[in-house]
């Protein structure tokens, strides 16, 4: 009895032994994977337009050196703010050396970038390169969702991968402004630059239509010594887009629900010309693209709820004269000027006549409504856009090609 006594005691403290280093051992093995997912890099996918990614403002600047949307969190930030999507992430040491790999999407290609993060415990704002594939961007009609995935790997640690779906607007969609991280309100207007084409290969038969007419010679932009000179280039472009007819459509919508970015749908200048259906937007467009084609350096003009185009008489801007775009087409005057009673005044008159008299008229018409908003337009209120496409604006925002 005695020697079974002693060998329970023995088997128990055994049992006592074996769990305790049970435990222990899983008590190991969990320290170890926790400090596994310790060491994993942490870090968050970020943007400033809501989740939003405008083809339009990737392409308008592409070639150039402008951020539209310039950084606003107040993070200090590495990398080109170009790339629009960026990561949020805290350097665990001094010189941390970080690799951002982007995985392929319709809309870009896969990269891989490097980054030296100087400061240790501090939090920065990475942007990494974004290969664009233009052509699909310039193709996409309508907003659509991407998964965005990225993967970021601080060296000595293992890497992180996070996913963010963002929307890619349509090409037709215009960033007009947007509330940054700090309330603030950006204006980026300056973007109906881009849907201004003056380079389009249809161009160049709209402008030998205007030649036919004969109601001027040759288009010389400024080298014409008299305002009335170029008022007449002006005119012959005008009665060339009265001959095809352009109708007037209101649309202007945009699938965009957001209270922080805002947007204005634009036709591109195909897309309008194709169509012979415009708004004032897309009116002001095409008649800038030809301005432009001519030499002659047109106004974006933007009051709420409409646009109209201006455009500037002599090369030294000392005289400015405005249009308004959607009396192009068949149109009744009465709808514009009701106090007048015109119907006398257009009765038997030919085609080329009431062209002329839609011209000047138009004139009349645009000409009270910038004296209206006058003061707003000069003070560059929000809502209100005086946007001069010269060549200075165009070394900043290319056209977005269609």
């Amino acid at each position: 009895m005695l020697v079974i006594t002693l060998s329970n005691r023995f088997l128990k403290r055994v049992g006592y032994a074996v769990g305790l280093l049970v435990v222990l051992g899983v008590g190991v093995f969990l320290g170890t994977r926790a400090k596994d997912i310790f060491y994993q890099t942490d870090f968050i996918i970020t943007d400033d337009l809501a989740g939003n990614i405008f083809p339009s403002s990737i392409l308008a600047v592409a070639t150039t050196d402008v951020i539209v949307v310039p950084p606003s969190d107040k993070a200090p930030y590495v990398g080109h703010p170009k790339s629009d999507i960026a990561i949020r992430i805290k350097s665990p040491s001094e010189n941390a050396r970080i690799t951002v790999t982007m995985e392929e999407t319709p809309f870009f290609r896969t990269s891989i970038s490097e980054f030296i993060l100087p400061l240790k415990d501090t939090t920065y704002v990475v942007y990494p390169d974004i290969l664009w594939n233009f052509d699909a961007l310039r193709n996409n009609l309508q907003a659509e969702p991407v998964n965005v995935t990225v993967q970021v790997q601080v060296k000595g640690q293992e890497p992180s991968r996070q996913v963010k779906t963002f929307s890619v607007r349509s090409i037709n969609e215009c960033l007009l402004g947007y509330i940054d991280h700090n309330n603030k309100v950006r204006r980026t207007d300056m973007l109906f630059a881009a849907y201004v084409n003056e380079n389009h290969p249809l161009i160049d038969g709209i402008l030998r239509e205007a030649l036919n007419t004969r109601i001027v010679n040759r288009f010389a932009g400024y080298q014409v010594s008299q305002a009335e000179g170029v008022d007449r280039q002006v005119y012959a472009l005008w009665h060339v887009l009265q001959q095809r007819k352009f109708k007037y459509s209101s649309t202007s919508y945009t699938s965009l629900s957001s209270n922080v970015v805002f947007s204005q749908r634009v036709r591109t200048f195909e897309d309008a010309f194709r169509s012979s259906q415009i708004n004032c937007v897309d009116g002001s467009i095409v008649f800038a693209s030809l301005l432009r084609a001519i030499n002659i350096d047109p106004i974006l003009v933007r009051v709420p709820g409409h646009m109209y185009i201006g455009y500037y008489t002599d090369s030294r801007h000392s005289d400015v004269d405005f249009l308004e775009t959607t009396m192009i087409g068949d149109i009744n005057l009465d709808d514009f000027f009701p106090e007048e009673n015109l119907d006398s005044v257009v009765v038997g008159k030919s085609q080329k006549e009431m062209s002329r008299i839609a011209f000047e008229k138009s004139k009349v018409y645009a000409r009270k409504n910038y004296e209206k908003h006058r003061k707003q337009l000069e003070g560059g209120t929000v809502g209100y856009t005086f946007l001069e496409i010269s060549k200075s604006l165009r070394r900043k925002i290319q056209p977005i090609g269609k």
